[in-house]
């Protein structure tokens, strides 16, 4: 073992080994500061990335959804007639209480609206907050579904935010249920996958309708206004099921839908 020489000192340590080692102490707190902040920047966008990957599953769901509530509103007499004349269909797959925390306060529902051709353009969601006609004892709720029987209608989705289709928006809401054979008067016809949802009501409203803008833009992958998902030109494939279960153009008033003979 190595003593110190009695009346000797060590000397101290280089001022450029001193500036050394308060550099790497500096870099070290530098490095620790950036990783404290970056962390909940990384959380958050994590966060935010497996937020759109739900809210796009939930969407394309909506969509599947209502091809099958189509299927069954087809089977009801009367319900394919109305379909092929419609302007557009708003289709809440899921209503009540079983969509609470799915969509707003009643469900998420997908709007489909006819294009100037008669095709049927791209999917557009909107949730709704109520009926004007609560939900009837012993109902649970379920699918519901608004044939829209004309522009004006259509229009209420295209032209407004937080809006009702009742009476008292300009809007007659006929009930399929008490509709009689062959009578579409009104704006809308309202159909009801639960019996007794509507009671015996003749007229129903629809409140609080709202533009779901999470789920059309998860849906679509950018950002799209209600005007841009409903006008646009392009033709979304993943609704070509939807597409085709509501039926093709309805024909021209005079045609026989065959071709002419020679």
């Amino acid at each position: 073992m190595m003593h110190a020489i009695p009346g000797t000192t060590t000397p101290p340590p280089s001022r450029g080994r001193r500036r050394s080692a308060l550099r790497q102490v500096l870099l070290g707190a530098a490095a620790l500061l950036m990783l404290v902040f970056a962390l909940p920047a990384a959380t958050a966008q994590s966060s935010q990335a497996g937020r759109g990957t739900d809210s796009s599953k939930t969407a394309v769901k909506h969509v599947s959804d209502a091809v099958g509530v189509v299927h069954t509103m087809s089977n009801e007499t009367g319900m394919p007639a109305l379909l092929g004349r419609a302007r557009g269909v708003f289709i809440v797959p899921t209503y009540g209480r079983a969509a609470l925390g799915v969509g707003g306060a009643g469900g998420a529902g997908v709007l489909m609206a006819r294009r100037a051709d008669g095709t049927w353009g791209n999917p557009v969601f909107f949730d709704i907050g109520g009926l004007s006609i609560g939900l009837q004892a012993g109902a649970e709720g379920g699918p519901i579904a608004l044939v829209l029987l004309n522009q004006k209608a259509v229009d209420s989705f295209r032209n407004r935010n937080n809006f009702s289709l009742s009476a008292d928006a300009g809007l007659t809401v006929v009930n399929f249920a008490r509709m009689a054979q062959g009578s579409t008067a009104g704006d809308a016809v309202v159909w009801s996958g639960s019996k007794g949802l509507f009671g015996n009501a003749a007229t129903v409203g629809i409140n609080d309708v709202r533009y779901n803008q999470r789920l059309t833009e998860a849906y679509y992958g950018k950002p799209v206004t209600a005007l841009q998902a409903l006008d646009s030109t392009e033709t979304n494939p993943q609704a070509d099921a939807l597409r085709k279960v509501l039926g093709s153009p309805p024909t021209p008033a005079g045609s026989s839908g065959k071709s002419g003979g020679r």
